[in-house]
């Protein structure tokens, strides 16, 4: 008896964030929600910019240095505000108060 290949958690999320705009757009307020851990938001968008093209693509077009983003979407991570919108406008994500 053959047994199924299993998929990754990451893959599926990868998948699914590149794949489903509402599901990144959700993914992304669940984060911004955690307000004990402000590097949720961090690393979600991260892994957002990972699934659609990759951090250099996201870098480029947020006109951003590629290591830079890194650094700044990272668990450690500090932005300036303008980064954030940077990349959020480079992911086609736009970041809202309500």
């Amino acid at each position: 008896m053959k047994s199924k290949a299993s998929v990754s958690h990451d893959a599926i999320m990868k998948k699914k964030l590149r794949e489903d705009p509402d599901f990144a757009v959700e993914y992304l307020r669940a984060a911004m929600e955690d307000a004990a851990e402000p590097q949720v938001l961090l690393v979600a968008m991260r892994r957002i910019a990972e699934a659609r093209g990759g951090m250099a693509r996201v870098a480029k077009a947020a006109g951003i240095e590629r290591e830079s983003l890194y650094r700044a979407l990272s668990r450690r991570g500090n932005p300036r505000l303008s980064t954030l919108f940077a990349v959020s406008k480079a992911l086609g994500l736009t970041l809202t108060v309500a």
